[in-house]
């Protein structure tokens, strides 16, 4: 396997067939490590420069909580019943012999109550549900971007600085978002950083999730070329892409295309799912904006497997985002 520079291999790629140039996006890798960013600075899990009179965000999104309810005696006896019953018909008759009777299913529905799970140690029905909290929970920050360390970053004409900030708890589709949907529900904000004169200290929630809470940040960012996986391309392209790599002992998905890791700009990766089209409610297909990488430092849990992607309208960025995790 060579160690070559990834972009050099993308740069040469691109020389060596031309017709992927219209597909190569600009991208910068933001490389996070642990570190002691101010708020003037781009970071991950630093302070952000908050101007002191403005309201600090709050989630009003209902949270994802899990609840115990515990069983009736008599429910408790119930179950224990099938399952001796099942395990009478096992010794009896052999292993296909444990399947439960129409009555018993029946009865375990019943006990369920549409609950998730069922703790035996402690005999309580688990269900996931959606609630308010009594108080709405500040968000925390998570990521702040200044214009001059991510060139070619999409800002509002007169902003410079790009903050997001999320609810560090479990969300179900909050407002705006796809169905399926789950993971912290999100805020990003534009500003110029001139006009924010005594930053603000902010507060913090009473309940976060540990993993939903990232260590302070500096970034180190490098701007690269990012290729598209091989479903946006044309068979063609994709094959000859992919055979150029596999010459050069690289590989092409994940490495010359759909760059991992935390990242402003480029494309995004389909790895787990078919590729997916996200649109704007104005008809435009949305671009990726930012990238979250659960899989770099720092170790972040940002979704059901690992990256969170925020995706923004070409046409105009004050159209309402859209998250995905992958």
């Amino acid at each position: 396997m060579t160690t070559a520079d990834p972009d050099t291999h993308a740069q040469a790629l691109i020389e060596d067939v031309p017709a992927l140039a219209a597909y190569a996006r600009p991208a910068t890798l933001l490389r996070p490590t642990a570190g002691d960013p101010g708020p003037c600075d781009s970071s991950v899990g630093g302070p952000l420069l908050w101007p002191a009179e403005e309201p600090w965000p709050v989630c009003r999104a209902s949270h994802v909580v899990w609840k115990r309810e515990k069983l009736s005696e008599r429910d408790r006896e119930l179950w224990q019943e099938c399952d001796r019953q099942m395990k009478a018909r096992r010794r009896a008759r052999g292993r296909g012999a444990s399947v439960m009777t129409r009555e018993e299913i029946e009865t375990r529905e019943r006990i369920m109550d549409g609950a998730s799970s069922l703790d035996m140690m402690t005999w309580e029905r688990i269900r996931l549900v959606s609630e308010h909290h009594a108080t709405p929970a500040p968000m925390i920050p998570v990521l702040q971007l200044r214009a001059e360390d991510v060139p070619g970053l999409p800002m509002p004409a007169g902003t410079d600085l790009l903050q997001l900030l999320w609810c560090p708890d479990d969300h179900a589709e909050p407002p705006g978002q796809p169905r399926y949907y789950w993971g912290p529900n999100v805020e990003l904000r534009y500003r110029a950083a001139e006009s924010v004169d005594s930053p603000a200290d902010p507060p913090r929630p009473e309940h976060a999730l540990d993993h939903y809470v990232p260590q302070p940040c500096v970034l180190d960012p490098v701007r690269v070329v990012d290729l598209p996986a091989g479903d946006e391309l044309t068979d063609e392209i994709a094959a000859t892409a992919q055979a150029w790599a596999e010459a050069r002992g690289v590989a092409y998905a994940r490495g010359l295309a759909c760059r991992p890791g935390w990242k402003a700009g480029g494309w995004p990766s389909w790895h787990l799912t078919d590729l997916m089209t996200i649109d704007c409610s104005c008809g435009a297909r949305m671009r990726l904006l930012l990238t979250l990488d659960s899989g770099q430092d720092p170790k972040l849990d940002v979704g059901r497997h690992g990256e969170l992607r925020l995706f923004t309208c070409p046409e105009d960025l004050a159209h309402p985002f859209r998250l995905n995790v992958q």
